[in-house]
This record gives structure tokens, sequence and C-alpha cells, in this order.
């Protein structure tokens, strides 16, 4: 019988000794069965293809070994996650913790970077670049890095989250690796304790094909000299310096090509797991110091781990009923509704039912319980300005682009 996850139900489970949350989902193309998805290109244009076993459906405990290619990675995954938060925040069905870089009119078209779309979370070299409204021991404006906030996120770590938990919680259950502050290599390491991803099963990989019909009808003949303003002229000749074909500025036919590419797989499935182990090992001291009596400092403990797992329970439900669109033409439909269940009775997985209304409502009621204690929570955005060398990066880079620089040229 399946049961509905309630608040005492998920902070029994995250104090007791249950080893995690998980869901599994069938997904099929939505064009149906068979048709084609295209999963993401890696570095060289090549798909993540590999063998896997899977279940057996008429024999359990039985396995066999099948071609599967990877559809959406335990990264991007985790970015959905992350995007899915922020919309809620900013569509008011959700507060949380965030640190936000505003970039306004100095770089129009970023606007903002806040802490759930930086791709390094609190440790982002965007957030270590900017400035708060502070001054250091010089008057100079104060790097974020070097303000209490910064080093609240710099002396986290598993013996003392607190810091991470005030101002960047989803760090703590989507991982984080502080390389990029002042302890370098040396900065804090947290593990995932959500993992999430979408394979394709029995994969065969096809063809894909490419064309374009130019209505001018270019030809190839009629060369053109490109400037470095992104405007162009025709040739004299076609032995003139700098002189190119049209194809360089986007006029001309392209043939019909056919090349590898795309996929027809049995079926998708999408898997989640949220640790409830890795959520242990965190510990929230209050004020830098763990309390005297060992009760109270894990009752403590256990209410910051509980807004966590309810918090990932928000951002996986959330994304999950946005859809699988995970690119062009890779849109999947699941076959049946989500599920849930909890690992808790070895051998008996426990069917729950949970959705992104109810996690809403767990994750609010365990930020009152946890803020009861104490616990920090930071309820209005850390804003923060890129500092001007930021700027001028940013800026330098969009001139790059336009002119047509290769990325990391």
């Amino acid at each position: 019988m399946t049961e509905k996850l309630s608040y005492e139900k998920l902070k029994e489970a995250v104090a007791g000794n249950a080893v995690a949350f998980r869901t599994r989902t069938i997904l099929q193309p939505a064009a149906g069965s068979g048709t084609k998805v295209f999963p993401p290109t890696h570095s060289g244009g090549v798909y993540a293809t590999e063998q896997r076993r899977v279940p057996v459906n008429d024999k359990p405990g039985e396995t066999r070994v099948v071609d599967c290619v990877l559809l959406d990675s335990v990264q991007s995954q985790a970015n959905r996650m992350e995007d899915a938060l922020q919309s809620a925040i900013d569509d008011g069905k959700l507060s949380m913790p965030l640190i936000v870089v505003n970039f306004g009119s100095t770089v129009a078209d970023v606007q903002r970077v806040t802490s759930l779309q930086a791709p390094h979370r609190a440790a982002d070299a965007i957030l270590r670049d900017s400035l708060t409204d502070g001054k250091d021991e010089k008057g100079k404006p104060l790097l974020f890095r070097k303000s209490s906030i910064g080093k609240a996120i710099t002396d986290s770590s598993l013996a003392n989250a607190t810091g991470l938990f005030q101002y960047c919680p989803h760090a703590l259950f989507l991982g984080i690796w502080d390389s990029t502050g002042p302890k370098g290599g040396l900065g804090a390491k947290f593990a995932r304790a959500l993992v999430s991803e979408i394979v394709g099963i029995e994969a065969v990989i096809g063809k894909k094909t490419s064309s374009r019909l130019d209505p001018l009808q270019t030809r190839a003949g009629a060369k053109v000299i490109k400037s470095n303003d992104g405007t162009w002229k025709l040739a004299e000749n076609d032995k003139a310096k700098g002189a190119v074909s049209p194809s360089e500025i986007n006029h001309s036919n392209i043939p019909p090509d056919v090349s590898e590419g795309s996929a027809t797989i049995g079926y998708a499935e999408h898997t989640a797991v949220l640790s409830l182990p890795q959520l242990r090992r965190l510990r929230f001291p209050l004020n830098g110091a763990l309390d005297k009596d060992p009760k109270k400092q894990a009752e403590i403990d256990n209410a910051a781990r509980t807004v966590l797992a309810a918090l990932a329970m928000v951002g996986l439900t959330l994304s999950l009923e946005r859809g699988c669109d995970l690119r062009s033409r890779c849109l999947l439909f699941p076959e049946g509704p989500l599920s849930f269940e909890l690992l808790e009775t070895p051998g008996k997985p426990k069917p729950i039912s949970v959705d992104s209304a109810t996690a809403i409502a767990l994750f609010n009621e365990a930020v009152k319980a946890a803020t009861k204690l104490g616990l920090p929570w930071q309820t209005d955005p850390v804003s923060l300005l890129p500092s001007p060398e930021l700027i001028a990066l940013v800026k330098k880079s969009q001139e790059l682009a336009a002119t047509g620089a290769e990325e990391g040229e």
C-alpha cells in the first residue's frame, strides 16, 4: 500500500536507519515507441554509449546485457533541478537561501547569476570575483570570499556545514568542491547525496541528415571578404586577398549530407536516489561549537538534515513535473505516474507518494522546526555586484564572440 510522505515520516527516515528515497520511471519518446531521440554529444562529437545490465522482466533477480546511451547525465539532471528551484523562487512558490550577482545593465543579456545558476554553486568563480557592499581594511570594495558570508562558506566542512546550510543549502545535497576559494585544492568537498540520470536502454545509434536550400541561389564562385566588425563586401575576383566562399557568411546551399547521429531505444529509464547516510555525515554546530548536550546536538543535526532531504525532494519533484524535454528532438514521456520508494527495511522497499506541492509543504514545516532550534536560515537573498574586472572579462568575451573567435582561443 502506498503511503503519502508526511513530515513525521520524513524526519523519522532521516534520523533513523533508512538508506534512501528512490524513484524509477520508464519513459518513451513523445513521438512514440521506436521513434528517434537525440542524445547529448560529448567531446569529439560522440555519444556516451556503454553496455549495462538491466532486469529481465519475467525473471526476478536475473539480468541481461544491453547497449545503452546516456540521455541526461547526473550533472545535467542537477542543473535541471536547480533551474526548477529557481523558477519556483521567481514564481513566489518557494523561499530559500540564495546568493545573487546582479549584472543589471552593465551586461544586459546576463542580468543576474544566482547560486542556483552558477556551475559550481556557492564556490563558483563568478561569486568569488564579485563584491559585497562592504569595504576592506584599505577602504576598497570587499570581495565576496573575504566577507563574513564568504568566510562561512570557505570554512564549511562535514564537521561544520552550518555556513553552507545558511547561505547555499542545495550545495549540501547536490555536491560542491571549493577548489577556487582561498584554500585552493584543499577547499571543502561535499559529495552528492542526490544522484539522478536518464539512460536510453537497448540503444541503436542511427543516422542524421543536414541540408539547406538558399533561396537566393548564391554560388561558391562569388567570393567575399569578411571584416572583423561582422560586415563583408564582394571580392573583386577570387584571387583577392582574404577572399572566401559566401558560405563563410552563411549564404549558399548546403548539399544534403548523412552522418552518424540520433538513436532509437527500447525505452528510457530515469532513476534518482537520495542517500540518507550521506546527509547523516553532515554536522551543524551553532555559533561554531557543538552543543554540550549530545542529544540536543543530535536534534539540531537531524533538523538540518530533514530540511535538506525535503529540499532535495522539492527540486526532484519540481523538475520531473516540468517534463523531460531534454533538448531538440529528445522529448520523453513517462509510461506511468511518478512513484517513489523508501528503502528502510532490507528487501522490502516501501512505496510512498509525494508531489511538488507536498514536498514544498514538508520543506516549509522542516524549516520552521529547524529555525526554532536556532539553526540560521538566510531568507533574504545575498546581493553582490560583479567586480569591474569580471565585467571587463565578460564584455571582451562577447566582443570576441561577435567577431567569430573560437571559444578558448
